[in-house]
């Protein structure tokens, strides 16, 4: 006979002792606790969902951003003056972060789910400190450096936000089952009360969330205006170094039906092809003139520049990650270019055709051509051959300069009201993706004003565009855009309307539901006798539910003290073990 002996096998659990070693190093059993999680780690599970929100919306901006990535290495270069892919280091820190934040969420997860009490180990909890600190950081510098570019989250929110409404609304549903499990399972408290109210406010927040979308191409498809007409942005700079022969050729090559560049005029009045204001990032000038790789590209004449290579850079530093797919013979060709002149850009664009749009960069006060740089633009325009119809230009000078600029049709990158584009004789304008919105851009639509929206890379952006019946792009990817038939989704008002309803009628159903399964799953538990529990030492297995209070029983009885007269009867015939008074018989 044994007495005060509590008789149990304890089972294998090694979905559980993974899921507590990973998350707090906790792999032996007895490591293990029901017991409610202290305030302090759940200050860390709401620190670390809070890291999980941060790193989401940072990596959504990345994904958007994509679009700019070129825009935003050349604002790197302008501020430190050496050229390179900043958003390599970027992007590999955020998916790792990412990855890293989310696995370890999941695993707090399953920490609720299966009953265990959340204690984060402290190499993890350095881990999130680091990953949210690095993601404020880069937030903060993105905001000093590219401060503009946030609002390409609400540009893209019109073609992802219903996609984004159903994957929150699956999310949220599949959560209930956490929360109504936490809420049915414990006694009555301002926490379990406060978790309730915000699941529901989320939760019909989630399923109204759609009567604020603005989405252009929720529209009829019968409404489709035509394809956008796309314009090379410096030609095809993603094939080949921006504005240079080449890039123009392979842009016209991809179905570009116009041509963009910037113009910069030298000092003996000769108009080339230049973005930046030095040489130093598209040329050898370091190379070439050491002493003058700063000085302003204007200030060196025509024999000078053209002396220069303008194709090795790209080979050198390649910019978007393209030169890999390029054969050898036009590694070659693009090795040997040269900076380009408005009149070979505009002859290439008379034979092909096409029109062209010219941004034109007013030289600085002590510049020899300072006042006379329309006339030397107005004489490269009518010695390449091509009608003025076709040539539209973007000056970056005061409006008292821009009707001397006579008989070339004049555009504007400034967001004017409809009013002031009539006064000013403005024919078209040239926008920048985020300084227009739907319903501005349908204004100038139906008031005859052409638009032109650049820089459009993507084909998500080209289609919102699209369904915004905007007439050309300017992109620097006319070869992706080209690869674009038709808008990736379209879908009509009343289509639209009846998925979203499906969905919020059916993850309200499936909520309800599993509160309501949670609820009798525990009142079904809270039912059972202790007394009645028996113990199973090898025939049967138990659920979960019942183990966990077999356990509670026993180490009670061991923790209380069992008295003289209680004993623990063991029968080998069933394998069961009960406790019983007066003796242990079998």
């Amino acid at each position: 006979m044994v007495k005060h002996q509590p008789l149990q096998v304890y089972e294998k659990q090694v979905f559980v002792s993974f899921v507590t070693g990973i998350y707090g190093c906790r792999w032996k059993r007895y490591q293990r606790s029901q017991d409610e999680s202290s305030r302090w780690e759940c200050t860390w599970f709401v620190i670390l969902c809070s890291s999980f929100l941060l790193l989401l919306f940072w990596a959504y901006f990345w994904l958007m951003a994509r679009n700019d990535f070129n825009d935003f290495n050349w604002l790197v270069y302008n501020r430190s003056g050496e050229w390179r892919d900043e958003t390599i280091p970027i992007l590999a820190s955020t998916t790792v972060g990412f990855s890293y934040i989310t696995f370890l969420l999941i695993l707090a997860l399953f920490h609720i789910s299966l009953g265990q009490q959340l204690n984060l180990y402290w190499v993890h909890k350095i881990g999130v400190l680091a990953t949210l600190l690095t993601t404020i950081s880069g937030v903060i510098f993105v905001d000093d450096l590219w401060g503009d570019e946030w609002d390409i989250l609400l540009v893209s929110l019109q073609y992802t936000a219903p996609f984004l409404h159903l994957g929150a609304l699956v999310t949220v549903t599949a959560i209930s089952w956490l929360v109504a499990g936490y809420v049915v399972r414990r006694e009555r408290s301002n926490i379990q009360v406060m978790v309730l109210f915000i699941y529901i406010v989320v939760l019909l927040g989630l399923c109204l969330a759609p009567l604020t979308f603005t989405c252009p191409c929720i529209m009829d498809r019968h409404s489709l205006k035509p394809r956008p007409s796309i314009i090379g942005r410096r030609g095809a700079p993603m094939l080949a170094p921006e504005n240079t022969a080449v890039s123009f050729n392979r842009a016209l090559q991809h179905g570009a039906n116009s041509l963009e560049a910037d113009v910069t005029i030298s000092v003996d009045g000769v108009p080339f092809l230049m973005r930046d204001h030095t040489l130093r990032r598209t040329t050898d000038v370091t190379k070439v003139f050491p002493a003058r790789q700063y000085e302003d590209a204007s200030f060196f004449n025509w024999t000078e520049i053209r002396s220069l290579n303008a194709g090795q850079w790209f080979l050198e530093s390649d910019p978007y990650w393209t030169v890999a797919s390029l054969t050898a013979k036009e590694r070659s060709r693009i090795g040997n270019q040269t900076v380009c002149s408005l009149v070979e850009m505009l002859r290439l664009a008379a034979r092909a055709n096409s029109s062209a749009l010219l941004n034109i960069h007013k030289p600085p006060p002590e510049h020899p051509r300072y006042r006379s740089w329309f006339m030397d633009t107005l004489r490269a325009v009518q010695k390449a051959g091509i009608p003025l119809k076709r040539v539209r230009t973007v000056t970056w000078t005061p409006d008292t300069d821009r009707g001397r600029v006579r008989g070339l049709h004049q555009t504007t990158s400034e967001k004017l009201s409809v009013e002031a584009i009539r006064q000013r004789g403005i024919t078209s304008l040239t926008l920048h993706y985020s300084k227009a919105s739907h319903k501005e851009l349908q204004e100038y639509l139906a008031n005859n004003v052409s638009v032109t929206v650049y820089p459009v890379n993507e084909p998500w952006l080209y289609s919102i565009l699209w369904c915004s019946g905007v007439p050309s792009v300017s992109s620097d990817a006319p070869h992706v855009l080209r690869k674009v038939p038709y808008p990736i989704w379209l879908m009509s008002q009343s289509a639209y309307n009846f998925i979203w309803m499906t969905s919020d009628l059916v993850s309200l159903a499936i909520v309800i539901g599993v509160f309501f399964f949670q609820k009798w799953r525990m009142s079904g538990m809270q039912n059972y006798n202790p007394e009645h529990i028996m113990l199973s030492a090898v025939a049967r297995r138990s659920s979960r539910d019942v183990n966990i209070m077999k356990e509670k029983l026993i180490f009670s009885e061991l923790n209380n003290g069992l008295s003289s007269t209680e004993e623990l009867s063991l029968y080998p015939e069933n394998g069961y073990v009960r406790y019983s008074h007066g003796g242990l018989s079998r």
